[in-house]
């Protein structure tokens, strides 16, 4: 089996969580200088890379600012941070759950994504926790819908990262739902859902695919009901994107404050942090592959919609 070639060391610190950028300068190269390179090959235009230069910005493997005149070294790499985004800040805590030398397990809050992506940057799980406990070596083990609340499990040390990946991947983690969506005596439940689920780069919505193989299978349980709502115990045996979403839109019963399903809604302030999704990540159980240590834990978040549903409508 081959083994993943390790990255060099960055030379710069993180900066609000969040890792330098590296550029690897190709073997095969044969441009004059570092400057050159990266005005052909980044898209951002030579007034941007010469500020940068200038500025002290952009660093070699050492740690050496990169001058106007250095020369193009086939195979090194420099490294520099990037703009952030302006991003409002989500104003929800994240709770830690559990801390030791291999793990940190969080309980999130809705609207705070895992993971820094697009627009969402600082405003995530992964940075705001680096910063806020210190360790920059933090990183995510799974993910979970910026949407969606729950049980977040992060690993400490880089390379025991792969131990708990696998356990997600070889679905050896019981993970338990649950969420709020409406009441129907006419869905017969408890049931097992299976279907095949796509969902396609670019597309908001996953969709399924009538007839196909099935890719995906979840456990919809009703624990009780009341006032037209019902409260549901949901345990995906997969992890498709928007499963759980998915599949409680397929039998009737879609997921309140979805966005997206049963159809895609228009685009609201990113400081509008009303009517969260009710779906939450009630339960994580695993064992853990490095200690042997069996894990239960139980998120103490509730769901408003059926805590006080005139609260979380308004």
């Amino acid at each position: 089996m081959r083994r993943k070639r390790r990255l060099p060391p960055a030379p710069l610190p993180q900066r609000d969580g969040i890792d330098p950028v590296r550029v690897a300068l190709p073997a095969d190269g044969a441009w004059p200088t570092v400057r050159a390179y990266l005005v052909e090959r980044l898209p951002v235009g030579p007034g941007v890379v010469d500020a940068m230069v200038r500025d002290g910005r952009l660093v070699a493997a050492d740690g050496e600012p990169v001058t106007p005149d250095t020369p193009y070294l086939p195979g090194a790499s420099v490294w520099f941070h990037r703009d952030l985004p302006a991003e409002v800040p989500v104003p929800f805590a994240l709770d830690v759950v559990h801390r030791d030398e291999h793990i940190v397990v969080v309980d999130k809050p809705h609207f705070l994504a895992t993971m820094p992506r697009g627009s969402h940057v600082t405003q995530t799980a992964l940075a705001r926790l680096r910063t806020e406990l210190g360790v920059p070596t933090l990183g995510a083990a799974h993910r979970l819908d910026r949407l969606t609340a729950g049980l977040l499990l992060f690993t400490v040390r880089p390379e025991e990262r792969g131990a708990y990946q696998t356990l997600f991947r070889d679905r050896l983690v019981q993970k338990e739902y649950e969420a709020v969506a409406p009441y129907d005596p006419e869905v017969p439940l408890p049931r097992t859902v299976r279907s095949h689920i796509v969902k396609e780069r670019g597309i908001i919505a996953a969709y399924e695919v009538a007839g196909a193989e099935p890719n995906s299978e979840s456990r919809v349980e009703l624990v009780e009901h009341r006032a037209g709502l019902g409260r549901y115990r949901l345990t995906p045996h997969t992890g498709r994107t928007h499963q759980l979403r998915v599949h409680m839109n397929a039998l009737g019963l879609p997921i309140l404050g979805d966005p997206v399903y049963p159809v895609v809604a228009g685009p609201v302030p990113p400081d509008d942090f009303r009517r969260p999704l009710q779906l939450l990540a009630r339960v994580l159980e695993f064992t853990d592959p490095v200690t042997g240590a069996a894990h239960r834990f139980v998120s103490e978040r509730t769901l408003e919609a059926w805590e006080a549903y005139d609260t979380w409508a308004r």
